[in-house]
């Protein structure tokens, strides 16, 4: 199934018109993707009725912490190892079925399990029925605001890659359509999640604290960071896996250096920014290095400048966890001298900031 299953038929229209035809090779995931959002249409129009008068208010939800960091800089091993205590977060079902979670995902979701890859796309991280998943995709399936409809479209990536990170080109109206959409899965996420704090991690924020701030005041953040030359080879390889899988157009694109590079600036100067004055126990920032090398250390960290309770509790647990993974093989990937130039080039303020070197230097 195609993540765009999940979507209902407003953001699929919206999504579709602006994406300039698909490929031929994929009419027929296309046909799935709106038989999916057709046939579910009925049961997704109940459970508004039924269940949206009753959903929590956005201020009785415990307040959320959230993980951020550009992508590929240790926010999934992070995530997996926090969620192992007692946290509400995001299951693999509400991505594929947000309009459905309370009602028709019941029903369907021993099927979705089954369908489950048995790894991340992108690395070798395993994906369970219960391994947390970042929110991203299911907003991308219930809004057209999102950079993952520039993976499904390659055409558009870079218009949507700069709307779905930064909002370019939105009006005050549709940012605030997308924060109701936010919050509204946030609230149905809780009853799902059995009204546990709940614990989100998406890259996307990183450039949206100011919005969380304002939307989530008694929020809390955590930032990882981890060394540019990595994260920059690494997503190189995110996109090609990513759209090699989803998209629906045969456009493969030669800029994707050039949107990492100005992607990865842009959003750690919006969270340089938007931290500004921010401290513990709201804020803090941690080293994906210093999570690789003690993450116990990192976590117990996490717990207490956070003030988010009796770190001893859980110990024992995340220590299993941690033990379990011990043996994880991380991609690997070369780092050419042009590579590392350009890392050097467009991201040295950061390279400088957090005293990084080359990889092996």
């Amino acid at each position: 199934m195609h993540p765009l299953s999940g979507a209902n038929i407003g953001t699929l229209y919206t999504v579709f018109r602006d994406a300039g035809g698909v490929s031929p090779k994929k009419l027929g995931k296309v046909a799935a993707i709106w038989l999916a959002a057709l046939g579910r249409w009925p049961l997704s129009a109940g459970e508004r009725l039924a269940i949206d008068p009753h959903l929590p208010e956005l201020d009785a939800l415990a307040p959320p912490v959230f993980i951020l960091g550009h992508w590929r800089s240790g926010t999934t091993h992070l995530y997996n190892a926090l969620a192992k205590a007692d946290w509400g977060f995001v299951p693999p079902v509400a991505t594929g079925l947000p309009w459905d979670l309370l009602g028709l995902a019941k029903w369907i979701e021993p099927m979705l399990e089954r369908q489950l890859p048995q790894t991340r796309y992108i690395d070798n991280i395993p994906v369970k029925p219960d391994s947390p998943q970042e929110d991203e995709i299911a907003l991308a399936n219930m809004t057209p605001v999102s950079f993952y409809h520039g993976i499904y479209f390659p055409e558009i990536l870079p218009d949507k890659l700069a709307e779905g990170v930064f909002f370019d080109g939105l009006s005050a109206q549709e940012i605030t359509a997308w924060t109701a959409r936010f919050t509204y899965f946030l609230r149905k996420l809780s009853v799902h999640q059995q009204g546990k704090r709940l614990l989100i991690k998406n890259p996307v924020y990183t450039a949206r604290l100011g919005l969380l701030r304002q939307t989530l005041p008694s929020a809390k953040y955590v930032h990882i960071v981890r060394n540019p030359y990595e994260v920059f080879a690494s997503m190189r390889n995110f996109y090609a896996k990513l759209i090699a899988e989803f998209s629906l157009q045969d456009a493969a694109r030669d800029d994707v250096d050039a949107l990492i590079l100005a992607t990865y600036d842009r959003m750690m100067r919006a969270i340089e920014t938007d931290s500004a004055g921010l401290a513990a126990p709201a804020f803090i920032e941690v080293r994906y290095e210093e999570l690789d090398r003690d993450p116990l250390t990192v976590l117990e960290r996490f717990y207490r400048e956070l003030d988010l309770g009796d770190f001893a509790r859980w110990r024992p647990v995340f220590a299993d966890y941690l033990a379990s993974v011990k043996g994880f093989e991380k991609n690997k990937f070369a780092y050419s001298d042009d590579a590392a130039r350009l890392v050097e080039t467009y991201l040295g303020y950061w390279l400088d900031k957090w005293r990084y070197s080359r990889p092996g230097g």
